[in-house]
């Protein structure tokens, strides 16, 4: 029955994970460390402290929204199954915006899809030779209330990004921590599109990848990276394997993408 399995490449789509991993801003970071090396057992054993938002982990439905599931409930046939890779680098820039269209000009999307987005952002990550934190979650693009609209429309799964967060970065309270930032996404904005932060993001459409969607089961996963560079605007079997967390409102995971075409 599984005679095929030997012809199925995977690609492990997750960030590394140590104390150097940055969470996102303001939350707590992952805290390692021994209770006991080489006990009488011949054991090691280690503590961890850490929030749900560090390196690659799954924005739960009950992260933002009240009566949401919790990781434990999310089902594997939700968690793993048909899905498409898009790289919009190409167009990616500091504090852009990326709608439907650019998505569906570059792959087929079908509904019921998990959908993981390359902006190709994940180079600045804290374990890349590029690596810069404060580009990586603070100026990344993003879309607006469209692209939550389309994901609706397609009823898609979960989507993945390779960045900081789902949202735009102003699009989320980054936008008040960083002023000198936001005056800078404004600046680019007005010149770029000839609209400014509060033209592209109103008080209505605030998180909107987050609170227009988590009611709906449609989540997302945040910081991917690894392989990710190897199955650019690829149709694939996707996987996210986060705990089975009873109460969780968000789990650190592990994505893998699986390649049956030769299967």
């Amino acid at each position: 029955m599984l005679s095929f399995w030997d012809k199925v490449q995977m690609y492990d789509l997750t960030q590394p994970l140590g104390h150097l991993t940055p969470p996102w801003p303001t939350y707590e970071p992952l805290q390692i460390k021994f209770f006991k090396r080489l006990s009488p057992n011949g054991a090691n054993g280690q503590l961890i402290t850490t929030s749900n938002h560090v390196g690659t982990h799954l924005d739960g439905p009950l992260h933002f929204c009240t009566h949401g599931k919790d990781i434990a409930s999310l089902p594997l046939d939700y968690l793993v199954g048909p899905g498409v890779v898009v790289d919009i680098s190409d167009i990616a820039e500091d504090y852009g915006i990326y709608t439907s269209r650019d998505i569906t000009e570059r792959v087929e999307v079908r509904e019921g899809d998990i959908l993981v987005i390359h902006t190709g952002y994940h180079h600045y990550a804290w374990d890349q030779p590029e690596a810069d934190e404060v580009r990586y979650m603070v100026k990344h693009p993003g879309p607006g209330r469209e692209f939550a609209d389309w994901c609706r429309k397609m009823k898609l799964k979960w989507l993945a990004v390779d960045c900081g967060s789902a949202d735009h970065p102003m699009n989320t309270k980054i936008r008040e921590w960083m002023p000198v930032q936001a005056r800078e996404a404004d600046e680019h904005l007005r010149k770029r599109y000839g609209k400014g932060l509060d033209d592209f993001f109103r008080p209505e459409d605030y998180q909107v990848m987050h609170i227009a969607l988590f009611p709906h089961d449609i989540i997302h996963a945040e910081n991917v990276g690894g392989d990710i560079d190897k199955v650019l605007n690829r149709r694939l079997i996707i996987g996210c394997f986060p705990w089975r967390f009873v109460g969780g409102e968000s789990s650190i995971c592990r994505i893998v993408a699986f390649d049956t075409k030769e299967a």
